[in-house]
């Protein structure tokens, strides 16, 4: 099964701060987002040259859920970073052992299954992508926000595995690598005011 990367995340405990944190770091405006009401999170999102886009994404004060939430936020501390990747796939069910089943969710006009590991946990601490299949006539976020200037040139992930990860993961693109070491993202941008490191 070949993955697309589809877009990245950067969690934060407050989306007001991570949205400001992304912004100073990458020189743009964050776009438009919304709400995750079954996983009571909320996102702003920039469209990334290339066909992919960034999430900045936090748990909604506001929100009541009860389940986990995804990508690990009950858990996340400390400030705005990294936080996971996420991959098209035509089959979300084919690695759920290791991603968790998918799960069917809405926002506004957009549906989509995503895979999310029962206790809301991030597949491999996050080494291995969760993976989504975008509904029937959806435009996803990639193709519709406006451009931003803003180019992802390398995404790395770090991880003790990388070399099972590298066997297992197939892509469609060059720009995700894996490296051996401690789990944890890098990604490298190329801005209008240059490369950008986070």
């Amino acid at each position: 099964m070949i993955y697309q990367l589809d877009h990245i995340a950067i969690g934060c405990t407050d989306l007001a701060q991570g949205v400001a944190w992304a912004e100073e770091r990458l020189g743009v405006k964050m776009q438009a987002g919304g709400q995750h009401a079954h996983f009571g999170t909320h996102n702003r999102l920039l469209g990334l040259d290339g066909g992919l886009y960034l999430e900045v994404i936090a748990k909604n004060p506001d929100a009541s859920v009860d389940r986990p939430t995804w990508f690990d936020l009950d858990n996340f501390t400390g400030p705005p970073r990294l936080a996971n990747w996420i991959c098209r796939s035509d089959d979300v069910e084919n690695a759920q052992a290791i991603t968790g089943p998918p799960v069917s969710l809405t926002r506004d006009d957009l549906h989509w299954q995503l895979t999310v590991p029962d206790d809301g946990s991030l597949p491999m601490q996050g080494g291995y992508p969760s993976l989504l299949k975008w509904g029937a006539g959806i435009t996803p976020p990639s193709g519709s926000l406006p451009a931003s200037g803003v180019r992802l040139t390398k995404w790395e992930v770090w991880h003790p595995q990388a070399d099972w990860l590298r066997e297992a993961v197939t892509l469609d693109t060059d720009v995700v690598s894996f490296q051996s070491g401690l789990v944890g993202f890098k990604a490298t941008f190329e801005t209008p005011n240059g490369t950008v490191v986070l």
